[in-house]
């Protein structure tokens, strides 16, 4: 074992950054009961090999946590407001990574900047591997499974890397304790090699994983349908414009005059998107082996009494946010105890007006109007689509009626555009007069006036009372909180433990139409499937299918006949389905999107008015910018110096 304390220091070249022996080894922080613990304690028994397991899973990036993972402040989908230092909240909300979101990034000072840290979580992957058989009281099949496991968080935090930086260097094997210094001084590998190393991987991987865990308290524990589903993602990455030929980085060249980007023919590219359908195909038949499925109204049938509308509302959130829900393919366990995603909860999270308790929401973070725009009207179509809409004025003061007191306050003066919406609309966004199902004592029979609203206009219980409580844009992420987070007596917020889902079903079936639309267009041999598992998501969300919608409903009948405008369905889709989960920051950059995105700009209401005729007017709070550096993160100047073979990412 002693070699590995020794191969630390080669791999500090490698990683670019000076990590302590002691650094890796989260071990050695809950072995010793007497004595001094040392790694090779770890694979004395099973007993203590399986908290060296658990110190490989220790790495996992903790997904939907505002201080650890990028995708949620990081980007547009989400808006924290700008200058906030109330004494009692500024030490508690992180703001760190909503500074990338302004454009504060730079390579002197690296914002989300986990490079050694996933390094060091593959370097305590391959000592696991390398050393388990030396565990005398476990069975072979068990020991093929832990290393299955090391083997599948290898490829994941070299994929993190991957998403981050682009080219990286790849860590196949230890170095030897006696390499020279030339020799540690690795080189970033060209991007093709870096996906393919992390799809083989993860195929190495498959065969020795379960398909399903054999207990609950193993539940997070990588399966066969993870490693697949991972393995879709991965593919479909690889196969996505920004790392697939993408000529836009020619320029990035390493000191021995390689492009890290090889160049591509047409059939090369298509051949990556190929892969990715057969990729997502196996995900998919896998997970449905494992009896994942499509959490559905039938789900919540069981467990309330409830209108249709509130029934369908209550799917959609608990899709997302009900712990181990029948749709999880990965629920990410490194989440579900961590002060900061609970907090979250309530950071971001209203009063409710009907509801003397909740005046300890802090209403810090909002969503964007653009990103509120992108949702579909209840044909399953964009405003600007639906022959429903012609000639409606989406700005227009309205009151809320009878017929849509479920979603709207009744007799409270509204807006147009958040009438007549998809249900999605409604079980995702929190706004002015928006009804919120949630901190409630009892979900049965529930009747209109039952069901809490918010009011955001100033005045408003969620009114603007000062500069640094929001709301921000007058909308929230209402999907983020499960219906039994709830305040009690004294602003005593109850928040819920849940495992954030890195891959859901509903990705899985979005991700194959992708691929599909991508490998042979709207009509090829794999149509069938593909518009099944579109349509599948869209009457779980309520609306009518692609086809439906469009020759039925909108001014552009037949549009999904062709790729471009299937690609628009899909992309538009996968923006709703998955909004708020982390998935957007992702999809945008490697659609090579992001630009255009960007430019729109960070609107909301004017959040100050009282009078409806004063707070519904879009008023701009901030600006972005984004340029073709902003695609990956720069690789921290102190790893350069350390590595100068390491060349820096382009613009940076």
């Amino acid at each position: 074992m002693r070699k590995y304390i020794l191969k630390v220091f080669s791999f500090f070249a490698v990683a670019g950054s000076l990590l302590s022996v002691g650094a890796c080894n989260k071990y050695l922080n809950v072995v010793p009961d007497d004595g001094v613990a040392t790694l090779e304690m770890a694979f004395d028994l099973r007993s203590t090999a399986i908290r060296y397991l658990a110190t490989c899973y220790s790495y996992m990036p903790v997904n939907g946590n505002v201080a650890s993972d990028p995708a949620m402040l990081c980007g547009d989908e989400l808006w924290d407001l700008v200058g906030r230092i109330v004494s009692n909240t500024n030490s508690r909300v992180p703001s760190t990574y909503f500074q990338i979101a302004r454009g504060f990034q730079s390579a002197s000072r690296v914002y989300a900047n986990d490079w050694a840290s996933m390094y060091e979580g593959i370097r305590c992957c391959d000592i696991l591997v390398e050393n388990i058989d030396n565990v005398p009281d476990m069975t072979q099949y068990e020991k093929d499974q832990w290393k299955a496991e090391a083997t599948f968080l290898k490829a994941y935090y070299h994929f993190n890397l991957v998403r981050k930086w682009g080219p990286v260097p790849l860590i196949r094997e230890s170095l030897p304790i006696d390499s020279d210094v030339e020799t540690v001084r690795v080189y970033r590998e060209n991007i093709d090699t870096c996906f393919n190393f992390i799809l083989s991987l993860l195929d190495q991987a498959y065969p020795k994983l379960p398909l399903t865990t054999e207990s609950a308290d193993e539940l997070g524990r990588i399966t066969q349908p993870i490693c697949a589903a991972l393995k879709a993602k991965v593919a479909v990455f690889a196969a996505s414009p920004l790392f697939n030929g993408n000529e836009e980085e020619a320029a990035l060249v390493d000191n021995q005059g390689r492009r890290l980007f090889p160049a591509k023919s047409e059939e090369e590219k298509l051949e990556r998107w190929r892969a990715a359908v057969v990729a997502c195909e196996d995900a998919i038949r896998v997970c449905e082996q494992a009896n994942i499925r499509l959490y559905t109204i039938d789900d919540v049938r069981a467990s309330y009494r409830l209108t249709d509308s509130l029934r369908q509302t209550l799917t959609l959130r608990n899709a997302f946010n009900l712990r181990w829900n029948s749709e999880i393919v990965w629920p990410n366990t490194q989440v579900q105890g961590t002060g900061d995603m609970l907090a979250f909860q309530q950071w971001t999270m209203p009063n409710m007006t009907e509801n003397p308790h909740s005046t300890g929401g802090y209403r810090f973070i909002g969503v964007p109007l653009k990103i509120v725009d992108q949702f579909y009207t209840r044909n399953g179509l964009p405003i600007a689509n639906d022959t429903d809409w012609d000639g409606v004025n989406t700005q227009e003061l309205k009151v809320g009626g009878e017929d849509t007191n479920y979603w709207i306050e009744q007799d409270y003066m509204n807006i147009t555009q958040n009438f007549n919406r998809e249900p999605r609309y409604y079980a995702y966004l929190g706004f002015d007069g928006g009804k919120w199902l949630g901190e409630l004592a009892n979900y049965n029979d529930l009747k209109p006036e039952d069901v809490l609203h918010i009011e955001c206009r100033n005045g408003g219980h969620e009114g603007k009372s000062g500069g640094e409580v929001g709301p921000v844009t007058g909308y929230f992420a209402k999907k983020l909180y499960p219906i039994v987070c709830n305040f009690t007596g004294s602003n005593q917020f109850t928040s819920y433990r849940f495992a954030w889902p890195i891959i859901r079903l509903t990705d899985l079936y979005l991700l194959y139409a992708e691929a599909v639309n991508e490998a042979e267009g709207p009509n090829g041999m794999h149509s069938v499937k593909m518009f099944e598992y579109l349509d599948a998501v869209r009457e779980r969300a309520g609306i009518p299918g692609v086809k439906e919608a469009w020759d039925n409903h909108s001014n552009n009948p037949g549009y999904y006949n062709t790729q471009y405008g299937l690609r628009n369905i899909i992309r538009r889709e996968r923006s709703i389905e998955l909004s708020f989960e982390g998935q957007r920051f992702w999809d945008i950059r490697r659609w090579k999107e992001a630009p255009n995105e960007y430019q729109k700009g960070i609107y909301g209401w004017t959040v100050t008015g009282s009078a409806p005729e004063d707070y519904y007017v879009r008023k701009l709070i901030a600006t972005q910018t984004f340029g073709l550096k902003d695609y990956f993160w720069p690789i921290y100047t102190y790893y350069l110096d350390r590595n100068p073979n390491l060349v820096q990412n382009l613009g940076w």
